[in-house]
């Protein structure tokens, strides 16, 4: 499968399940506190469909031609005012509507020179931000309720690809690893990934480490809320979906500073 049809693939799937998910949402359950401080339920349902309004249609002409992102707040306002019904409806039409944008695109279009969240990259790299986004959103939304979740397959796979993206700024910058350490992300569960970075004047990922200074053991979940700022540390560590090995002080340290977004 293409890097475009895997995208699209699994954006598709996100759609999909979001809105199944908010169709069996109860009334005041709505205005439950999702994970995201900013935002209820209602409010991760209208930051999302927002955003996707703003892409419909869109295309980057250059690369440093954003978005009308200066919609998005009355989008979103538009959004909020809506009975939730109502809202679900909007949220599957805008999503068909997207759904039938990417359908007309080509491997080139996906490869665009492209203005991103995460900075300059390509239509292709944006599309699977909003892949993350909204993954990570969904559950942010379900936790608080209690709702089942599946965890695994390809779209949870795409989710963690954008944190490990970012690895070494994990490991270099928040972490802090010193000349010479090293580190040995142990992600296991619903997503199972072997991650190795090392500090030689920078932090780098490397293909493997037989003795790193550190080993960090994770439920894929539990890697996805910390390096997302959702779940307070203390929280894994303690229902030991967190743990370490090697070094005991840095281990302790690094479990309770892997947040790099929110």
């Amino acid at each position: 499968m293409s890097e475009r049809n895997l995208i699209v693939s699994n954006l598709d799937a996100c759609w999909s399940s979001i809105v199944e998910f908010l169709q069996g949402v109860d009334g005041s359950d709505w205005q439950t506190q999702s994970l995201c401080p900013e935002w209820t339920v209602k409010g991760v349902a209208a930051h999302l469909v927002s955003v996707e309004q703003v892409l419909s249609g869109w295309m980057p002409t250059t690369a440093d031609t954003p978005p009308p992102f200066e919609k998005v707040a009355d989008y979103f306002a538009a959004a909020m005012t809506m009975p939730e019904d109502e809202l679900v409806a909007h949220m599957q039409a805008t999503f068909d509507v997207r759904r039938q944008n990417l359908a007309e695109t080509s491997d080139e279009d996906f490869a665009l020179p492209s203005v991103t969240p995460v900075g300059p990259a390509t239509y292709g790299r944006f599309m699977a931000v909003r892949e993350f986004d909204f993954w990570m959103h969904e559950r942010d939304c379900r936790t608080p309720l209690h709702a089942h979740t599946d965890n695994g397959g390809p779209p949870a796979e795409m989710a963690l690809n954008e944190v490990h993206l970012s690895i070494g700024y994990i490991a270099g910058k928040k972490i802090g690893l010193g000349q010479g350490q090293s580190i040995h992300f142990d992600i296991t569960g619903s997503v199972e990934r072997d991650i190795y970075v090392q500090v030689d004047e920078r932090a780098t990922e490397r293909d493997f480490i037989d003795q790193p200074t550190v080993t960090l053991h994770c439920d894929s979940m539990a890697f996805m809320n910390q390096a997302c700022g959702r779940i307070d540390p203390e929280i894994p560590i303690e229902e030991g979906t967190i743990s370490w090995s090697g070094d005991q002080e840095l281990g302790a340290h690094a479990a309770r500073n892997l947040r790099f977004t929110m």
